[in-house]
């Protein structure tokens, strides 16, 4: 009789834990249902529809035609090369600038925090307006920065009329907007460092290219994956750069893939097509993504 009644406890106690379980998991479901219904509105949705839109021509179902028209078009590819040159330029500058800022304005001093603001105006500026304020600085004819080289009795430039000058000058000024996004960054993993671990390797005879070596880098690597990540995908969706600085020129030194898509689907008037173009970066950043997390999380420290 007792060994029953220690069954039908145990099962009521095993009820009351799965009733309450439920009750947890609803409550939960509950709180996530407005993000799920968000991102299936305003993500998953338009994804789909992308891609039944990249299977179309103006009229008809093409099925796959446009992707392979995509990896036939040469165009296209010289859009892709200039686009990885630019990603890479500015994910490289941004973390080799951003970190040296970062070492430099953690360093204690007065005003540190007035420089730690200047730097971040730029960030916080629309790239549009950074766009045409640096298109007429750099203006051939009436630009402030040949008139200086001018009046110094220097050669002017084309800086974006050259097209061997417009691409590191487009990655030049996309570095100026955001290293104070990236130094930020990089501010927060230094200040997140224990002072413990560089007084040991102090202890133990480390010089400062030493501590930075072995003590900073490594624990850094969790803040430059995230830099490398987020750089690589805003610089493959680049599109403001090219269209108010450049339009593209000087001979698609500048054509960027995202804007190549959009003269594609709007001057062109072939969204099919734009559309398969558009899902083809989309998987490219989804794979590159992965690799980087993967790779990266092989090295990181924590």
């Amino acid at each position: 009789m007792s060994l029953i009644m220690a069954r039908d406890s145990l099962g009521e106690k095993r009820s009351v834990r799965m009733g309450l379980a439920s009750r947890q998991a609803l409550i939960a479901y509950v709180f996530l249902a407005p993000a799920l219904i968000y991102f299936t509105i305003f993500f998953f949705y338009p994804i789909l529809l992308e891609l039944w839109a990249s299977m179309q021509s103006t009229t008809d179902f093409v099925g796959l035609a446009n992707y392979l028209t995509a990896f036939q078009d040469q165009r296209v590819w010289a859009t892709f090369q200039v686009t990885v040159l630019f990603a890479i330029g500015v994910t490289l500058l941004n973390i080799l600038l951003g970190l040296g800022l970062a070492l430099l304005l953690d360093l204690p001093f007065k005003g540190r925090v007035v420089f730690r603001a200047v730097f971040l105006v730029p960030y916080m500026t629309s790239m549009v307006i950074v766009g045409l304020m640096w298109r007429n600085i750099l203006d051939p004819q009436v630009g402030i920065l040949n008139r200086l080289l001018f009046s110094l009795g220097l050669p002017q430039q084309g800086w974006l009329t050259d097209y061997q000058l417009a691409l590191p000058v487009v990655i030049g000024i996309t570095v100026w907007q955001g290293v104070g996004y990236t130094m930020i960054l990089f501010l927060a993993g230094l200040q997140g460092i224990p002072e413990d671990y560089y007084e040991a390797a102090q202890v133990d005879g480390a010089n400062g290219w030493m501590r930075f070596r072995h003590v900073t880098l490594p624990l850094l690597a969790p803040t430059t994956l995230f830099v490398v990540i987020i750089g690589v995908i805003n610089s493959l969706q680049a599109f403001t750069q090219a269209f108010v600085i450049t339009q593209g020129g000087p001979a698609d030194a500048t054509r960027f893939y995202v804007f190549h898509v959009y003269n594609i689907a709007f001057n062109e008037n072939n969204l099919g097509y734009a559309s398969a173009l558009s899902f083809i970066m989309f998987v490219l950043i989804l794979v590159l993504t992965l690799i980087q997390w993967r790779l990266g999380n092989k090295v990181v420290e924590y």
